[in-house]
């Protein structure tokens, strides 16, 4: 990356996530375009291999947008992943890679801006801890 970008990608619930996603097009609100999303049935069914998979392949950051817990259409998904992402976390720390290089977060379904807010808060975040580093 010569200009300094990170890459990052982002598991998205097919429900809370992408409908926000939906109404922050409708708005003529764009994503960075750094940002990689990966739509999700429920984010409940992302593994730690999936969380991890992007690092090894180059990714600098990691985040999973998915339903507010009171609002979930699989009742625990988003309550899953968040103990998967606290997980990773802690696997990042062992290799010496900066836990928040990963994070969690809850939406609801209408909420465009706070969705393109999400991506340029993590781009943000991961341009001040710079590449992850071999």
């Amino acid at each position: 990356m010569t200009d300094n970008t990170p890459q990052i990608v982002a598991f998205c619930c097919s429900n809370c996530a992408s409908a926000a996603a939906n109404v922050a097009e409708g708005m003529k609100m764009t994503m960075p375009g750094n940002v990689k999303i990966i739509q999700v049935p429920c984010t409940g069914r992302i593994e730690v291999l999936h969380l991890l998979k992007p690092f090894e392949e180059g990714a600098d950051g990691v985040y999973v947008a998915g339903c507010q817990e009171d609002s979930c259409q699989y009742v625990t998904g988003i309550t899953k992943a968040a103990k998967r992402v606290a997980h990773v976390k802690k696997i990042l720390e062992e290799l010496e890679i900066e836990p928040d290089r990963i994070e969690v977060f809850n939406l609801s379904a209408g909420k465009g801006q706070e969705f393109v807010e999400m991506a340029h808060e993590m781009t943000g975040k991961i341009k001040g801890l710079g590449p992850v580093l071999p």
